[in-house]
């Protein structure tokens, strides 16, 4: 099983393909460590900031559920019930860099060859930002950390130079990316915002900065429910609530569009997929649309007894994507990575019933 599933991704060795995404799985030294004992190929850190961080007054993430007899989506707890989604308003990291880079250090002394990466995140516009961001990778690499996920994604931040508010703009990009890499030589992840109509063009500056992969997607901006009989928000503080991020499940077909996309427009280039993954057909999925790494959250923080690190989510993952490599006859995921990508096509190639449709044209006589 461990040759079937290592996984070679921008130059580094993981012994699977599964890891587990900057959240509050990854937020400690404890839970790493936790989730590396149980068989994560890798983990990317929550994200590491020197700004003040401080969350709300109220709880920070929500779980929600449907069910068919009663088929709306609520965080309330009803019999016969199924997943839906989470919803999280968090912040980055609230433990300061001089305490993560020691943590850092022990993770790796202690699993050397499971793959660490950093999500890091400060902000932009002036040349102090970018010191931040070249502090910031340099204190996580020479802590032993593999690679680093740049947070371009974020989409609850106050400050606007900050995660997803700065995901459009190339310029901002290339300057982040730029003094990164001035700075380490190390495997750079760019995590973007999904809400976006510019994704490729993002992405594309990305790459030719010299960004080693993009992942994607992070949570897509939304509000949560407002019952109608109590008039209060599903999560709320005082009454109040703010944009937040919804991911799992629901996301998953959203998230397989982005993934698409980029990879359709960079056929050569690296993409680590996230986002609603909760077992092998969406793990699948990911790899058939051209993701070489994949990404978990919300599946892994919704096992209960695990600690929010997905013991038994690992094993099921590695165990039946085993299986259906060696059903196919596949040595690595490589073998079958994009597989679904030329058949994803323009409206105007799918065949119609007929010959007269013109795409909403006339026919030129």
């Amino acid at each position: 099983m461990a040759n079937r599933l290592s996984t070679s991704f921008t130059g580094l060795e993981f012994v699977n393909p599964f890891v587990l995404a900057s959240a509050p799985p990854t937020e400690s030294k404890r839970k790493i460590m936790k989730a590396f004992e149980a068989g994560w190929g890798g983990v990317v850190t929550k994200t590491i900031g020197l700004h003040h961080v401080e969350n709300v007054a109220g709880p920070k993430t929500i779980f929600q559920r449907a069910s068919d007899v009663k088929p709306y989506v609520s965080r309330n707890k009803r019999p016969d019930t199924v997943s839906h989604s989470s919803w999280n308003w968090e912040l980055i990291s609230d433990q300061p860099l001089d305490l993560w880079l020691p943590d850092l250090e022990e993770i790796k002394t202690t699993y050397p060859d499971r793959m660490l990466i950093a999500s890091i995140m400060a902000g932009a516009g002036n040349d102090e930002e970018m010191r931040n961001w070249q502090k910031l990778a340099t204190s996580c690499i020479n802590a032993g950390c593999d690679a680093i996920e740049l947070n371009l994604s974020c989409p609850h931040m106050d400050r606007k130079d900050m995660g997803a508010n700065i995901a459009n703009d190339e310029e901002i990009i290339r300057d982040i990316i730029n003094a990164v890499t001035d700075a380490v030589d190390v495997p750079i992840w760019v995590k973007l915002t999904p809400a976006t109509a510019a994704l490729v063009d993002a992405a594309r500056a990305a790459y030719e900065a010299g960004a080693s992969a993009i992942s994607l997607c992070n949570t897509f901006p939304s509000l949560p429910l407002l019952d109608p009989e109590t008039m209060k928000f599903e999560v709320e503080v005082d009454g109040l609530v703010t944009s937040g991020g919804l991911g799992g499940l629901a996301i998953v077909h959203q998230a397989l569009q982005r993934v698409s996309d980029i990879s359709k427009a960079f056929p050569d280039r690296a993409i680590s997929g996230i986002g609603g993954i909760r077992g092998f057909r969406e793990a699948f999925n990911f790899v058939a649309h051209g993701a070489g790494n994949l990404q978990v959250c919300t599946a892994a923080m919704e096992e209960k007894g695990s600690g929010g690190v997905g013991i038994k989510l690992i094993q099921e993952l590695k165990d039946d994507l085993a299986d259906y490599m060696e059903r196919k006859g596949h040595s690595s995921i490589e073998e079958f990575r994009g597989c679904a990508r030329h058949r994803i096509v323009d409206h105007s190639q799918v065949r119609r019933k007929s010959d007269e449709y013109n795409g909403g044209y006339a026919k030129s006589a």
